[in-house]
C-alpha cells in the first residue's frame, strides 16, 4: 500500500479539499481529485522531505491559544495606529532574532505564527548563523521583541519538533 500511495493521509485530505472546493462528490470529481492527489503524492515523494515528529500534544494546545489571543492583541494594535495616526508616533524597523531551533516544520511553523500576527512579517532566515530577521510594524524595544519570539513561540515549537 505504501509503494502505491506513499502518503495515505496527505492523499486523503487532498481529495477531500478537491471535493469541498468542487462542492460535488460525482464520480468524475472524485476520479479527477483521485488523480490529482496521487500526483501530489507522488511529486512529494520526489522533494523526500524530511521525517517529521510531532509531540506533546498540550504544548501545542496551550501555544494556539497564546498565538490566538496575540494574534487578536495585535489586530487591536494595528487597528489603533491606523485609526488614530497622530496619536503617537510610530517607528516600524527591522529585529535580527537568534534562533536556536533547527528543525525545519518548527522553524516553518515559526514563519506562520509571525506572519500571522499583525504588524510583524518574518522577513528572512540566514542558516549559516541561525537567525531571522522581523520587521515590526510599531517597534519600541528590540529586547522585548526578541525575548517574546525566544519564550513566547521558539520554546514551546521545540518541545513540540525537536
Amino acid at each position: 500500500m505504501r509503494r502505491w500511495l506513499p502518503f495515505p493521509l496527505v492523499a486523503a485530505a487532498l481529495l477531500a479539499m478537491w471535493l469541498l472546493l468542487n462542492e460535488s462528490v460525482s464520480p468524475g470529481a472524485i476520479l479527477l481529485g483521485g488523480m490529482a492527489s496521487l500526483g501530489a503524492c507522488l511529486v512529494l515523494v520526489a522533494l523526500d522531505p524530511p521525517k517529521g515528529r510531532f509531540r506533546r500534544l498540550r504544548v501545542v494546545l496551550g501555544l494556539a491559544v497564546k498565538v490566538l489571543a496575540e494574534i487578536i492583541r495585535s489586530n487591536n494594535a494595528v487597528a489603533r495606529l491606523i485609526l488614530r495616526p497622530g496619536e503617537r508616533q510610530r517607528r516600524s524597523g527591522f529585529v535580527l532574532i537568534p534562533l536556536d531551533m533547527r528543525n525545519p516544520y518548527g522553524l516553518a511553523a515559526l514563519a506562520c505564527i509571525v506572519t500571522a500576527t499583525p504588524g510583524t512579517v518574518w522577513v528572512e532566515y540566514d542558516s549559516t548563523r541561525s537567525t531571522m530577521l522581523l520587521h515590526v510594524l510599531d517597534l519600541i524595544d528590540e529586547a522585548q521583541w526578541r525575548q517574546i519570539i525566544k519564550d513566547h513561540y521558539e520554546r514551546p515549537l521545540m518541545e513540540v519538533f525537536e
